[in-house]
């Protein structure tokens, strides 16, 4: 093994910071490690984490795992009680790669994980680049200050802090002059970004003014209630600024985001996404949703349901309600796990169709494809394409949809 291999589970950001270790972690003393970067936001993902590190140990006995990430930090003890894992590093120390190879260079050395609600303003950890990667992502914001009642991403990620502006275009234009068409801005809540009175929008607008050559610029999930007025004006106008934004909903029901302690209600999603379509009348429309949180009962959940058509959501992600350890939605009355799973069946349906009629309207439809693969790239509005012919990675085709094959777009390359 040439340097350290890593496994990613969960979010965009943790893409970006396992890109991040990758190119910093040149030790020799990590040659022959197997770094899992783990993600705690359902206990199905902890539970695919511990798997899959007993496969990798009964795959390759003599390698030195390491397990960090959000689920290192929330359940340290977890891993290290598993006689598969030898280090468990938390989310603050990963990036000290000096200290990383230190460890490397260690028998069994147990945990380093450091209280994260210490964690003071970060500085985007050092990345040269993505491989053969056509997007990038930037990350302009880590932890959250808020306590939904299911999460435990905040004991995971600590409190919220943000990016220097400078740093984050800097960053950007440096991508831009290394080829890349498309950046991800990424983060925990980052709609809730501030750094010496700028906010996401403010942002967003310096990205966009600074960094002419950048092609297209996303969003990760965003709060519905925290978008910012500048930011909802940039996403209507800004032919750069992609037509797809994916929502942290999580229910479409009142009583359940009470219960939830989130703050907004669903006439504010609707209210949103009806503002944006006016705006940008092809925008697409992604959402997080949970299906099955405690107390939840036929009519609420149909309220969830209802609003994938109410609001032209087109991209899910479906959770079944998740028990997390310690969270004020563990101790409320848990519905049936048959009923979740049922429930979470008939979201993930509901949204299958809606992605489908969505794919329908863009037949006939010129999109512009940043290309990943020779033959397959996504639309602005993050559709998958398959192209009829191979194009070179990372350049931005035009392309007209001809048909639909299974879950993505067919695209006749355009001259």
């Amino acid at each position: 093994m040439s340097g350290p291999e890593f496994v990613t589970f969960g979010c965009r950001l943790n893409s970006f910071e396992t890109e991040a270790m990758r190119a910093g972690a040149s030790d020799p003393a990590l040659d022959n490690a197997v770094v899992f970067n783990s993600c705690a936001v359902t206990a199905e993902a902890v539970r695919q984490a511990r798997q899959a590190v007993r496969r990798r140990r009964r795959q390759d006995p003599d390698a030195r795992i390491i397990v960090t990430g959000c689920a290192a930090q929330t359940e340290p003890e977890t891993f290290a009680a598993m006689d598969e894992v030898d280090l468990v590093i938390g989310n603050r120390e990963k990036f000290d790669l000096n200290r990383f190879g230190a460890l490397g260079r260690q028998g069994h050395a147990g945990v380093h994980v450091a209280d994260i609600m210490d964690a003071k303003a970060d500085r985007l950890p050092a990345l040269e680049g993505f491989g053969e990667r056509s997007r990038a992502f930037v990350q302009v914001q880590n932890g959250c200050d808020h306590r939904c009642t299911f999460c435990v991403i905040p004991f995971g990620r600590g409190p919220s802090r943000s990016m220097a502006p400078d740093e984050v275009v800097r960053r950007i234009a440096e991508l831009g002059d290394q080829g890349f068409r498309e950046v991800v801005l990424t983060g925990v809540d980052i709609t809730d970004y501030a750094h010496d009175g700028a906010v996401l929008g403010d942002l967003v607008q310096r990205i966009l003014d600074e960094v002419p050559e950048l092609a297209r610029l996303r969003l990760s999930s965003v709060d519905p209630i925290e978008i910012d007025p500048k930011l909802i004006d940039l996403i209507g106008r800004e032919a750069r600024l992609m037509p797809h934004v994916h929502l942290s909903i999580q229910a479409g029901d009142n009583m359940i985001l009470k219960r939830m302690k989130r703050r907004h209600a669903r006439e504010d999603v609707i209210g949103l996404c009806r503002k944006l379509k006016a705006m940008r009348p092809d925008m697409a429309f992604g959402a997080d949703l949970i299906a099955g949180f405690p107390t939840e009962d036929e009519a609420m959940f149909a309220n969830t349901l209802a609003l994938i058509e109410e609001c032209g959501l087109t991209f899910l992600h479906v959770f079944p309600f998740s028990v997390r350890a310690g969270t004020p939605a563990a101790k409320m009355p848990q519905l049936p796990r048959q009923l979740v799973k049922e429930r979470a069946a008939r979201l993930r349906a509901a949204g299958a169709a809606a992605r489908r009629r969505f794919y329908q309207s863009r037949l006939g439809q010129e999109e512009r494809v940043l290309v990943e693969t020779a033959e397959r790239g996504h639309s602005e509005h993050f559709a998958p394409v398959r192209l009829s012919h191979a194009c070179p990675p990372g350049e931005v085709v035009r392309a007209r949809i001809t048909g639909i094959d299974e879950d993505e777009l067919l695209g006749e390359v355009l001259a």
